[in-house]
């Protein structure tokens, strides 16, 4: 995938209306006011949410293999994919571990459950389905199981059912192989992927153009199924959620991105109009193609952002990490249940591997939270059912740190592997290279 360096000279400004950051937070206004005064009428526009985001699901496993292939190919050093992929997975479990102390921190500290003395005989078993069952199924199959699953049945069963891990497989793969033909037939098989992945991004610059439909429509139904109010029962949980969040990213975040030698406050900027299409619709999914290609242009090698945003996907979960064991530790507390020590550090020990299995699985968020409580003897499995009547609105600041910390991720491994042109991503940060994602 090729990347156009413009010149050193202030860009023209766009126009308000045609700005999809502008659009977007139009759409996200309109969906509010729908959501009020006309709730019926808004609980019908759930259809251009879930049109919205099947409509980038439908590109998604595409584009990664595109990406990653030819990134891979055109890289020509195995060992140094190999290489960016290891920081990769050392940078994510780092994270990962502080991000699930500060949850556990948190709670411990603050303790929103206190007070609440919940009579775990009072909870309603079946307002929870087949999620526990499912949780169940998804630990008892262990670290085996989960990789087994990483290897396809067939590249065209991984495309055909999105799974964006699988189809990273495949792609690493494919790609490897094909760097090691070479040759005139290794670039023709190249020139093709790239030539294709032209030809995808075009058509996710059409899709992005309904965002703000997607945006208004989520969020109409949102506000019109569960009102303003509904946040009442269990705002203090909701309340630090966010609190931790917003501690997480720019303390601990931010703090990277500067040993990086780059503004997080820019950085942020620059994805603002991706960062408010997960705020309208909680999916951090919606945006994933457009990601991968504002962080090339901001000056990252794409075999860098191919291997490394697809896979933060499913192993660097930073904010789900924080919900995880803020949640766990919550129904303990509210269910008067006490902690020991030991209590609490099984509860760490569990969630750095039940949170590795978040993307991909239907109700992610819910299922590995059951599967997590299943493993600590300590907490009621059935205090999930506390947690349920909030999940949507924990869920958008949950993709929102999410796709943060995956991006911040790409342009620290980029940093660390000599793959960030420094002094362009300073260019494009400062608005000196815009980029606009509908025009393809």
């Amino acid at each position: 995938m090729t990347t156009t360096t413009a010149a050193s000279q202030p860009a023209a400004r766009t126009p308000l209306h045609k700005s999809l950051f502008a659009q977007v937070i139009a759409g996200l206004l309109m969906g509010i006011l729908l959501g009020l005064m006309a709730p019926d009428f808004a609980k019908g526009l759930k259809v251009l949410s879930d049109a919205f985001l099947k409509l980038i699901s439908m590109i998604v496993a595409p584009i990664v293999f595109c990406v990653v292939v030819h990134g891979i190919a055109g890289a020509g050093d195995l060992k140094k994919v190999g290489r960016v992929g290891v920081k990769a997975l050392v940078y994510f479990e780092t994270m990962t571990t502080v991000a699930l102390v500060l949850g556990l921190v948190l709670a411990w500290i603050v303790g929103p459950g206190h007070g609440m003395n919940v009579d775990v005989a009072s909870l309603d078993a079946k307002a929870l389905g087949q999620t526990v069952d499912n949780a169940q199924k998804l630990q008892g199959g262990g670290i085996s199981a989960f990789l087994l699953d990483v290897i396809p049945k067939t590249a065209f069963d991984a495309l055909a059912r999105n799974d964006v891990l699988q189809v990273l497989f495949f792609a690493v793969l494919f790609g490897a192989s094909l760097s090691l033909v070479g040759g005139e037939k290794g670039r023709a098989v190249s020139d093709m992927i790239d030539a294709l992945s032209t030809v995808l991004f075009k058509a996710m610059g059409l899709i992005v153009r309904v965002a703000p439909l997607g945006v208004m429509g989520a969020v109409a139904y949102t506000v019109a199924r569960y009102g303003i109010g509904s946040l009442t029962q269990l705002l203090s949980l909701v309340a630090l959620f966010y609190a931790a969040v917003a501690l997480f990213v720019f303390g601990v975040l931010g703090a990277v991105m500067r040993l990086s030698g780059l503004s997080l406050w820019k950085f942020l900027r620059y994805l603002r109009a991706e960062l408010t299409i997960v705020l309208g619709t909680a999916s951090s999914d919606a945006v994933l193609p457009q990601i991968m290609r504002k962080l090339v242009h901001l000056g990252i090698k794409d075999s860098t952002v191919g291997l490394v945003v697809p896979t933060g996907y499913s192993f660097n979960l930073d904010a789900f990490s924080i919900y995880l064991t803020l949640a766990v530790v919550f129904i303990a507390q509210a269910t008067n249940m006490p902690l020991s020590f030991g209590d609490l550090m099984l509860v760490l020990g569990v969630s750095l591997v039940t949170s590795k299995g978040a993307h991909g699985v239907p109700g992610s968020a819910i299922v590995i939270l059951a599967a997590t409580l299943n493993a600590v003897p300590a907490i009621p499995a059935i205090g999930l059912v506390l947690v349920l009547s909030v999940d949507w609105f924990i869920g958008i600041a949950r993709a929102l740190g999410n796709l943060i910390g995956n991006c911040v991720a790409t342009v620290v491994v980029a940093a660390w592997e000599g793959d960030l042109d420094r002094e362009r991503a300073r260019r494009v940060l400062d608005g000196a290279e815009p980029m606009d994602v509908t025009a393809g």
